[in-house]
């Protein structure tokens, strides 16, 4: 498992040793958000009730030689499960250098170690960035060949890449697309957390646009079944992980939790940024006839409970920069 102390891979990890499954998770713990939040994580992985089951290793995927003695040493892997990431739209135009790096190269590295290991399953995350301009709901035979940002760029090419070994090796590649991913200990350079923090301590929500762009939101625990059940054998396939529902906007999230937490949002409006997506809907016709998965938990749950998490731990979280 890469990028195990991120806000999904931690998830996931978990869903694993709840399955009884051994995890050896990496992740380099870089600072593109607050280090706290990713050892927050990681301490919940190190008291999960299976952790025994459990090795973490601090470890950068671009890194060849050191991904190449993690296989010698702590191999052979059933499976490789890669959702290490630099993520974020908006970073990706102004640092595209390291999202080449990590999201391509790194993907590419796995791949490598994967072919001279043997190991013939991976399990790769990508994301519905991809689908911008496309018609909704947005299926996975789509072309999207028209990346707004070097992220969703770096994430096809990652998707391309896997395709090749998967074509040339045997190597069977589950790409999961994830939508608009939010739960407890999300990350704080997105929406629903930023959305939290500033209505709870009473800031001003920065808001890019109007509020009135939309998104298919997508509980964390859900998305972490989801990536479990796509450690199936597939050949190569694309497949949408996402609320399937129709899409809700920033301004209806923003009523919600304004309920939740009995508080007024006080809202400051800029441009709207070239490089987002004005709506994103999945449809995920073929996770559930092909993983037998669909999501569980409805907005409403899902939002209650990232705000508790919040206010459980709003000693330190209202500290963390977003």
């Amino acid at each position: 498992m890469t990028g195990t102390a991120g806000f999904i891979a931690s998830q996931v990890s978990q869903e694993l040793l709840d399955h009884g499954h051994q995890v050896v998770g990496v992740d380099n713990l870089n600072d593109y958000y607050d280090v706290r939040l990713k050892n927050w994580r990681l301490g919940q992985l190190q008291e999960h009730p299976s952790a025994e089951n459990f090795c973490f290793l601090k470890l950068d995927i671009e890194q060849q030689e050191a991904l190449n003695n993690l296989f010698e040493e702590h191999g052979p892997f059933d499976a490789v499960l890669n959702l290490a990431a630099r993520a974020g739209v908006r970073y990706s135009m102004e640092n595209p250098h390291v999202y080449l790096s990590t999201n391509v190269e790194g993907t590419l590295n796995l791949l490598e170690c994967m072919r001279a290991s043997g190991c013939n399953k991976l399990v790769l995350a990508s994301t519905s960035s991809l689908y911008a301009g496309q018609s909704m709901p947005f299926a996975e035979d789509l072309a999207v060949n028209e990346p707004l940002s070097p992220y969703a760029a770096s994430k096809k090419a990652g998707e391309l890449m896997a395709y090749s070994y998967h074509k040339l090796y045997g190597i069977d590649v589950s790409v999961v697309r994830y939508f608009t991913v939010y739960g407890p200990a999300g990350r704080p350079d997105m929406s629903p957390y930023r959305f939290i923090k500033w209505i709870a301590e009473e800031e001003t929500i920065q808001m890019f646009g109007d509020g009135s762009q939309s998104r298919d939101f997508t509980y964390v625990e859900d998305i972490a079944r989801g990536s479990v059940a796509a450690i199936q054998e597939v050949g190569y396939e694309i497949i949408n992980l996402g609320g399937g529902r129709n899409p809700v906007t920033l301004n209806a999230i923003i009523e919600r939790l304004e309920s939740l937490l009995g508080k007024k949002a006080k809202i400051a409006h800029k441009p709207f940024h070239i490089a987002d997506i004005k709506e994103t809907w999945a449809d995920i016709d073929k996770a559930k006839n092909l993983l037998g998965w669909e999501p569980q938990i409805s907005l409403d749950q899902g939002l209650e409970k990232s705000v508790q998490w919040y206010m459980d731990n709003r000693e330190w979280l209202k500290e963390i920069p977003v």
